[in-house]
């Protein structure tokens, strides 16, 4: 096992570093099946006979798992390095999807729960951050294009998976869905076990202090950067770390709002949409939460990632206040402004890694990255309860169609406008979080003493 130590992965002279991009991205294409899991969930339904709320608690432990397992297997991951943490990553996702097609077998949803809901939880987790610090290792010249392009992957997974699962559920089913659920999941695990693996050994970290060659570097928004590294233990004690808490919460509380409901939520705002055009309608925000991931992070690079996501929340709730608005009135308003919405939904996950960089330097920035993903898991719960809920009691008034989503839609601008303020007060780290640096060598006072100095440094 020895050839997953880190010091197994260190690249040698002349490696390319454009391999390590598509190694990253057939980790995060794997396990952004989690966004396409709705393609399963009415055969989940049918087969356990439960209902929505039941089968839905799946998709949201594997989200909190997510932030949870990347959160506590930051740090490890940096000292381990990325190729152990990308095979433990695909033996818990597969494991969970063997674990899924088991409970379906037996008729038991809480092996599902803990199957894919857990432990591939745990796999997603794991898998999500054991790229990012790597990546921006190899690339400190562009570390908003390096993490657009793994991170896109997470986005674009759910396209790759929706299709192809559907094809499995019929293909096993014959036409029964429920019945193919055990061959998909397996299937599946067995594609995603291939892909990941590939990935793992594919993926190297620099020899340390190595830069691009004839790299200059320069520093996006110096007001951000105090010339310094933190450690993981000690960025979460600073205010920085819970501003950019707060931005990444709301900006991913306000999207997967209406990820979550897209299909209904189009159908509601215009019932002469077909069930067809519906659907379509969710294939494009995939392709616009993907779009946003490489587009806007490697926009960042430029413009700097504080300015980046003054875009994001500040534009981001004016157009929320444009769908409550000004969204039922043609279609040709609703459909850009909840598409651009998603594009700065995507592109917050994958520039707060260069914005975490900017912000605590790169020393350990793969552990800081793993813990503020617990804003992912909060929003994964915040997002979709508040919207639904809102929902609900409008319902229970007698109120239809878009007149159900405009109190939310306000709400979701409101709670942006809380993270464009937040983002406005992130600061420079104060220098008593520093790591120090390592104290220099004793130099001899005495002439005699140098062959005993030197006969020690040889030792």
């Amino acid at each position: 096992m020895s050839i997953l130590d880190r010091e197994r992965t260190v690249a040698p002279a002349g490696y390319n570093r454009w391999l390590v991009p598509p190694a990253a991205l057939a980790v995060h294409l794997s396990i952004g099946q989690v966004y396409a899991y709705s393609v399963l969930k009415d055969a989940l339904r049918e087969s356990f006979d439960a209902s929505n709320t039941q089968i839905g608690v799946i998709f949201s432990i594997s989200i909190v798992m997510l932030g949870l397992s990347a959160a506590f297997g930051g740090r490890w991951m940096e000292k381990h390095g990325p190729r152990k943490t990308m095979v433990i990553s695909a033996a818990a996702w597969v494991s969970g999807f063997a674990l899924a097609a088991l409970g379906v077998s037996v008729g038991q949803l809480w092996v599902v729960y803990v199957g894919y809901g857990v432990v591939g939880g745990i796999g997603l987790g794991l898998g999500y951050i054991s790229p990012v610090s790597t990546l921006i290792k190899w690339f400190p010249d562009r570390p908003g294009l390096a993490t657009g392009l793994a991170i896109m992957g997470f986005g674009g997974g759910a396209l790759l998976a929706a299709p192809l699962s559907q094809f499995l559920l019929d293909f096993y089913g014959n036409g029964v869905e429920a019945d193919g659920l055990v061959g998909t999941y397996l299937t599946l695990g067995a594609i995603y076990a291939v892909l990941m693996l590939l990935g793992a050994a594919v993926i190297r970290v620099p020899e340390k202090g190595w830069k691009p060659e004839g790299w200059v570097p320069k520093q996006h928004g110096k007001a951000l950067s105090s010339g310094g590294q933190v450690s993981a233990k000690n960025a979460i004690k600073t205010l920085p770390f819970w501003l950019l808490w707060v931005v990444l919460f709301t900006n991913v509380t306000a999207g997967i709002g209406i990820l979550e409901n897209a299909k209904p939520m189009v159908e509601d705002y215009f019932p002469a949409v077909s069930a067809a055009a519906a659907a379509g309608f969710v294939g494009l925000l995939s392709l616009a939460n993907m779009g946003g991931r490489i587009g806007w992070s490697s926009f960042s690079d430029v413009i700097g990632r504080k300015a980046t996501y003054m875009m994001y929340l500040g534009v981001g709730a004016v157009a929320y206040a444009g769908v409550a608005f000004f969204g039922p009135v043609a279609i040709g308003l609703f459909v850009p402004l909840v598409v651009l919405i998603i594009t700065f939904y995507g592109g917050g996950f994958s520039t707060i890694p260069a914005y975490l960089k900017d912000v605590f330097g790169e020393f350990e920035v793969g552990a800081i990255h793993g813990r503020l993903l617990t804003a992912w898991s909060a929003a994964g719960v915040a997002g979709p309860l508040i919207i639904n809920s809102v929902i609900d009691a409008l319902e229970a008034q007698g109120l239809e169609g878009a007149d159900l989503y405009r109190p939310s839609m306000l709400v979701m601008a409101g709670i942006l406008v809380v993270g464009f303020v937040a983002n406005l007060l992130v600061r420079p780290v104060a220098a008593k979080w520093h790591e120090k640096p390592a104290a220099p060598a004793p130099v001899a006072d005495d002439a005699s003493e140098q062959p005993l100095v030197a006969a020690t440094k040889e030792v």
